[in-house]
């Protein structure tokens, strides 16, 4: 099952690592909607619960909300 998610990557992540994950998070099923470069780095995303749980396992991961 898949959910709406806002993952927010520590101030250390580069621009290659989050499209990356972005990337992934495509390959996975998933749906990047819109992405934050500006203030913080990040993007809103629908994720499947399968690369949910490696998301929250990465340390260049600073939060994921709901």
């Amino acid at each position: 099952m898949s959910q709406r998610y806002i993952v927010v990557f520590k101030n250390t992540a580069t621009k290659d690592q989050i499209d990356q994950y972005e990337a992934e998070v495509k390959s996975s099923g998933g749906d990047v909607t819109q992405r934050f470069d500006t203030g913080m780095n990040g993007f809103a995303a629908t994720i499947p619960d399968s690369f949910l749980t490696k998301l929250k396992a990465d340390s260049i991961i600073d939060f994921i909300g709901q």
